[in-house]
């Protein structure tokens, strides 16, 4: 069973996926990877202590996603460093960046339930579902 986010949780990371995502935005990046990529920081997930930041983030059409994801994991000091610098935390959180799959799990779900067998069953009355578990 996943904790519900506090609200503070909830604000520190909105304001650590800010400055992550300014500073993407406006090219304060070692790598070219990062600086040409078409990146969206879709969540920040804080832990409850706020010492953990992870980031998940996509790229246009998933293009060159592994090699942004290592960039930025090389990287990952500068955007500690500009965390302290513009927010004012007890401790700089550790910033971990993911793969966001939300998208992909969506489209996997959206196949699924337009397969011709599922939208079968789904179509059954629930009496003759019935009756065929019984059997």
């Amino acid at each position: 069973m996943t904790q519900e986010l506090s609200n503070r949780q909830l604000r520190v990371g909105q304001e650590v996926r800010r400055v992550i995502a300014e500073a993407i935005e406006q090219g304060n990046v070692r790598s070219p990877e990062i600086a040409e990529a078409f990146i969206t920081i879709t969540n920040v997930i804080m832990s409850p202590d706020l010492k953990y930041a992870t980031v998940y983030l996509t790229t246009l059409n998933g293009k060159n996603l592994g090699a942004v994801l290592e960039q930025l994991a090389a990287d990952k000091w500068l955007f500690k460093k500009l965390v302290a610098d513009k927010l004012k935390l007890r401790f700089t959180p550790e910033i971990n960046f993911r793969a966001d799959d939300t998208f992909d799990e969506a489209e996997r779900i959206s196949r699924l339930m337009n397969d011709p067998k599922v939208k079968a069953d789904l179509a059954k009355p629930a009496e003759d579902a019935d009756t065929t578990e019984s059997q």
